[in-house]
């Protein structure tokens, strides 16, 4: 079992769910280690007015039951679709595309055998210098 999960603290099920779920996997399997994507809210493509307030709270979450957490900050993966993908408009389905290209990238190494890549306890290891640090 490799620990891998990808976590929205924007509201609604997902901030409150996952972060439950982090809870849940931290005590059924404390050895392994745990990497987080987490998705934080941005003004800009806000749909709740309650999504700053759940960030904050799933963020303990995150400190206290990841190894290794990647933020994305919504409104700089907006701005990457508008300047950089020329797009108008960003949908949700162009934001998740981009995201999903960017973990699929990170995973790469964790998913193939090759001779530069590392397993997750190494890949913990050379990104994570203190255990309280572990937000990329």
């Amino acid at each position: 079992v490799h620990g891998v999960s990808e976590l929205g603290l924007l509201g609604g099920t997902g901030s409150g769910l996952g972060s439950l779920l982090l809870e849940r996997l931290a005590t059924d399997y404390p050895k392994k280690p745990k990497l987080a994507y987490s998705v934080y809210p941005a003004p800009m493509v806000s749909t709740a007015v309650v999504e700053p307030y759940n960030s904050v709270l799933s963020t303990h979450a995150l400190l206290e039951y990841t190894d290794v957490d990647f933020v994305f900050d919504n409104e700089a993966i907006y701005d990457i679709c508008k300047r950089s993908l020329g797009l108008d408009k960003p949908t949700y389905s162009n934001l998740n595309r981009l995201i999903a290209q960017v973990v699929s990238a990170l995973t790469c190494s964790l998913r193939f055998e090759g001779t530069l890549n590392v397993d997750i306890n190494e890949f913990q290891t050379n990104l994570v210098p203190y255990p309280r640090i572990h937000f990329m």
